[in-house]
């Protein structure tokens, strides 16, 4: 029976009973930063959200920013009380976001570096003696409420060994810099640092997700990391449903998820 059908998702229950397969997350926040550019109630994050999971997705991810630019306080609350999906919340590790946090009880929260002046997340979290102490406090707390924990880290191996020690729950590589890479060559030197980070936590009880950068292109050389568990990907989903629809989007990018290796069609790094 070879060949390869393109034209059927996967959904969460299939990849669940795979046992092997990746699950993807979509990060919502651009629906929310079309809705804020006019300050009304549209296109609404919550909608959005229930067209993801009607396509396949495993979890809704949204960060929660200090300066609201993106999700609004409400916007988590919503999604949360809906529970039509996991919600995996991305925010930085300050004294006000963990309070929401603790209050919400998202699924999983994913620490991340925050600049006011950033556009997009830039790299990965800084895992210095403060930041460290401030996880080892936070961690507990997290798992009273019923919630996982996840760093979001560059693929340096150092840093993901003090993350096994922490204790976290979770660890997503940053792809950004595999993504924005200009040559085969980068790209590939790039691929290998991540699949060195995800080998340091084979065998650990830390789960391994990736993102930052993805798309339908760049997507299939990341599936190859050994035990990668998640995937998360926003922008590009968002995008593309400008174009197809945001469930068909999102069951393209869980059609490459589904497919074989050699069956993917998408040009490989050599």
């Amino acid at each position: 029976m070879g060949g390869c059908d393109r034209g059927i998702g996967i959904g969460a229950f299939d990849r669940e009973m795979s046992g092997s397969l990746p699950e993807l997350g979509v990060n919502i926040d651009h629906v929310a930063t079309v809705r804020n550019a006019r300050g009304g109630f549209d296109p609404d994050p919550l909608s959005a959200a229930v067209m993801v999971r009607k396509a396949g997705a495993s979890q809704i991810v949204c960060h929660l920013r200090e300066d609201r630019r993106h999700i609004k306080d409400q916007d988590l609350r919503l999604l949360k009380q809906w529970n039509g999906l996991p919600v995996n919340l991305e925010m930085a590790m300050t004294d006000e976001m963990a309070t929401i946090a603790l209050d919400v009880s998202p699924d999983l929260v994913t620490l991340v570096p925050e600049r006011r002046e950033e556009r997009t997340t830039e790299g990965g979290l800084v895992l210095g003696a403060e930041m460290r102490d401030r996880i080892r406090n936070f961690l507990p707390a997290c798992h009273q409420k019923g919630i996982r924990l996840s760093i979001f880290l560059a693929p340096v191996k150092e840093d993901v060994d003090v993350a096994i020690s922490l204790g976290v729950d979770q660890v997503e590589l940053h792809t950004g810099e595999y993504a924005n890479a200009r040559t085969p060559v980068a790209r590939r030197m790039e691929l290998e640092r991540l699949k060195s980070a995800a080998l340091r936590m084979t065998g650990s009880p830390v789960r391994i997700a990736a993102g930052h950068g993805l798309d339908l292109l760049n997507l299939p050389p990341v599936l190859e990391i050994g035990d990668l568990q998640e995937v998360n990907i926003g922008h590009s989903i968002i995008s593309r449903g400008l174009f197809v629809g945001l469930e068909n989007a999102v069951r393209e990018f869980l059609a490459v998820i589904g497919e074989r290796p050699e069956c993917s069609g998408q040009e490989r790094i050599r």
